[in-house]
């Protein structure tokens, strides 16, 4: 009898237990008092438990038909998100978005945009990772990401597309016990050679023989942005951050700004990318994510 438990009973239950009232419920779902009653009666004699204490002037739910309700919610929950998705999908929306971010993208800008489209797509999963340079765009190109946010690319390969999302201020800077840090004027270039400088290395070899903003013979590379950030606080050498993760530092005296020749008037900021396959391009959810992270959808709009 438990197999012929219907979607139709459970939202019946549930709106009798919302409402207070079989009649309540019935006007709620545009029917008579006594089909409500018929159905109630017709579940409770299916499982075997009492719903509803019928003693009073209203029903009241039994210690049973309250643990059950919570139980029906998340079956009639889980039913119309599967519906939806369904439709989603039949109407051309990922079943999932898979989203590849460059380490340097600012993390204020990346969770407003995530928690915005965790409302707008409920029912989309959303996987997504934390890269650098090459390792951005290799799962672009293997299709195990549908989307990528990328900078610092000398390139971008014929088969994919790019979009700017956006500029990411940057600035060099050495702990304030480094003997940079106590160098008022512009440093040059003989001067920085001298020091250790910490840059971001590629865990692929899409930029291999690649750059960017290196300026010293001697170099620490280091694979995460946390780590050379703890690094440069640490005194260990100078490098180039985006401005947004320093700025703590900064406005402390724990990190201070270097004014080296070949960055001059300051240093030069990331330009960023959306990047994707020419061949799958982004669909419905993907579609609205870069408008998000564009800033073309503001906040509260869909």
């Amino acid at each position: 009898m438990l197999d012929a438990v219907s979607l139709d009973q459970l939202r019946t239950f549930i709106a009798a237990a919302d409402e207070g009232s079989f009649s309540a419920a019935g006007r709620k779902l545009r029917r008579a008092q006594s089909v409500v009653s018929h159905t109630l009666a017709n579940l409770e004699g299916q499982i075997g438990v009492r719903l509803f204490d019928r003693t009073g002037r209203y029903p009241r739910l039994t210690e049973q038909g309250t643990v059950l309700l919570a139980q029906a919610r998340l079956v009639v929950g889980g039913m119309d998100g599967f519906k939806s998705k369904a439709r989603a999908i039949a109407d051309g929306l990922e079943p999932e978005l898979s989203v590849v971010v460059d380490v340097m993208y600012p993390m204020a800008s990346l969770t407003d945009a995530v928690g915005a489209f965790r409302r707008e797509f409920p029912h989309t999963p959303l996987r997504l990772y934390v890269e650098a340079l090459g390792a951005v765009m290799q799962p672009v190109l293997a299709q195990t990401c549908r989307l990528g946010i990328s900078g610092s690319m000398p390139s971008v390969p014929a088969i994919l597309d790019a979009e700017k999302l956006l500029d990411v201020p940057m600035v060099t800077v050495a702990a304030s016990s480094h003997a940079l840090a106590s160098l008022k004027e512009v440093i040059l270039p003989t001067e920085l050679k001298d020091h250790v400088q910490l840059v971001l290395t590629d865990r692929t070899t899409l930029t291999q023989g690649a750059t960017f903003g290196v300026f010293s013979p001697q170099i620490w590379r280091l694979a995460d942005l946390g780590a050379k950030h703890a690094f440069l606080r640490a005194g260990f050498g100078w490098g180039h951050m985006p401005l947004a993760m320093v700025q703590a530092d900064l406005n402390a005296g724990t990190l201070i700004p270097l004014r080296i020749e070949a960055f001059q008037p300051h240093t030069p900021p990331i330009a960023m990318f959306a990047i994707y396959r020419k061949d799958t391009p982004p669909g419905p959810a993907g579609r609205w994510f870069l408008k998000r992270l564009k800033g073309v959808l503001g906040r509260g709009e869909s």
